[in-house]
Order: structure tokens, then C-alpha cells, then sequence
């Protein structure tokens, strides 16, 4: 296993052109569409949200729209029924929160206004979730995060498919070869999209760099534990692991709490 190493990322930094982040969040979505890497969370959010009886859910940094609009109808399926799936970010990528919420017929809806993750609005209430998220997070921050979830008693779910490993940054670089092809199938269509990949190739160059960034900065299941370690008075259950996919390079990790 890499040591983990907070590294910049592009995509983080607040005078990183806006179009030019969208571009790149909307490409993680294809992936997360296409591929989807999060459908063996389900069982997880299932038990979860069954545990603390919550019908929102606030996703954070939900970067270009997450896994939500195939998680939503499948958790329907099972028996359980959301009110709302309500998307935020610190960055909201807004023309691809609208198209989700319009594909979901409102059921998924983005929050337009910036929200930081550790200091979550009292107005968004419900179960909180994070896909490919959090390690963007150094330590403390992220154990900020994590509190200020539990100091409003609620549960929390935090899932990521990277991790730190020779082949998983290997895999980036062929998703980021990927791009110029993909591009021209990704929705909404963006001319800013088309310029960042053709034009200027920024687009996968910034990938290919945020990419590998991203897998040297993704928490180990025993480090993830570790950021919990203040809030484990008995108030709340957590578990951390890692669950199976069909790319057995990348298995997702996961941190969830419930308060008890």
C-alpha cells in the first residue's frame, strides 16, 4: 500500500476556471454512470437508512451529480422510498444538478447554493452521503465533517472507489486517455466541454493529474476508522470496509455511522 499523500488537485482549488471544473466533474459522472462502481453500496445505504429512519438524503460534494439517479430507484425497488435526494457541493456544477434533477423527474434534486461539508446547513436535513468525496479532505477536515454529522445526530456514508495502488493509478491513465472519445456522448453538452477537451486539452491532462492525485489521497478502512476514534462514546455505530465490484482492481471502500 502507497503512503497517503494530500497532494493539490485541480479541481479544489477555488481560481480553477468554472468551466473547466464541469467539464471534468461531468466526465467522473459518465464514469460513475456508465460504469457504475457504486451498486454493491446498496445493501449498505439500505441497512443505514433503515437504522436512523430517515427519508431525505443530502449528498456532499456531489461534484457533476454522483451515483444517485441509478442508486435512487433501486433503493425504491427494495422497499426503501425517499422524499428527496437533495445534491450539493462546494462548487455546484448547476447545469448538471438541473439535468439530474430533470431525469429523475424532481426525485434527485441539486442544491444550487455552495455548501461546506462540515458545516452543513441546519435547512438540509436527512441522512448525509459522500461518493468519491471525501478524500479530497485532509485528516482533520475530514473528521470535521464527520462532526458535524454526528453533532446534528446524523448518519453518515462515505464511499470511494479509489485507492492507493500502482494498478488503480495505472487505470487512470487509460480513463484519461478515454476522454477525447467519450466526450462527444457526455449530457448535458457543453461548447465549454467540447473547447477544455479539443481545443485546449485541458480536460484530460487535469484528469489524468487529479486522477492519480485522488488515489494517493483515498483513506485506507483502518484510516478511516482512525478519524472516528473521537466520536466513539456508544452514541453511535460505525463500520469501515471495503465491498467487492465487478473491477476487482478497485474495490470501494466505506465509512458509515448511525447514531444510536
Amino acid at each position: 500500500m502507497l503512503p497517503r499523500l494530500q497532494l493539490l488537485e485541480f479541481e479544489d482549488q477555488p481560481w480553477w476556471p468554472r468551466s473547466l471544473r464541469d467539464a471534468m466533474t461531468d466526465y467522473l459522472q459518465a464514469l460513475i454512470t456508465w460504469f457504475d462502481p457504486y451498486r454493491p453500496a446498496i445493501p449498505l445505504l439500505v441497512a443505514a437508512l433503515a437504522r436512523t429512519g430517515e427519508t431525505r438524503v443530502v449528498d456532499l460534494g456531489s461534484g457533476g451529480g454522483g451515483p444517485w439517479a441509478r442508486l435512487e430507484p433501486r433503493l425504491a425497488a427494495l422497499g426503501t422510498r425517499l422524499d428527496a435526494v437533495i445534491l450539493t457541493d462546494r462548487f455546484p456544477n448547476t447545469a448538471a444538478f438541473a439535468y439530474v434533477t430533470r431525469g429523475t423527474g424532481g426525485r434527485v434534486i441539486g442544491h444550487t447554493a455552495p455548501v461546506d461539508a462540515a458545516r452543513v446547513p441546519p435547512a438540509l436535513t436527512g441522512f448525509r452521503t459522500m461518493f468519491t468525496a471525501l478524500h479530497h479532505f485532509p485528516p482533520a477536515q475530514a473528521r470535521a465533517i464527520i462532526g458535524d454529522a454526528v453533532g446534528h445526530r446524523r448518519g453518515i456514508a462515505v464511499f470511494e472507489m479509489t485507492r492507493r495502488s500502482l494498478s488503480a493509478m495505472a487505470g487512470m491513465i487509460v480513463l484519461a486517455a478515454l476522454v477525447p472519445l467519450v466526450t462527444p456522448w457526455i449530457r448535458p453538452l457543453r461548447w465549454s466541454r467540447l473547447f477544455w477537451t479539443y481545443l485546449v486539452p485541458a480536460v484530460p491532462l487535469a484528469f489524468l493529474c487529479d486522477a492519480v492525485v485522488s488515489c494517493l489521497r483515498t483513506y485506507t478502512p483502518d484510516e478511516l476508522r482512525a478519524l472516528v476514534t473521537p466520536f466513539g462514546n456508544g452514541s453511535y455505530h460505525w463500520e469501515a470496509g471495503c465491498i467487492a465490484t465487478p473491477f476487482s482492481a478497485a474495490p470501494v471502500t466505506f465509512l458509515i455511522g448511525t447514531p444510536i
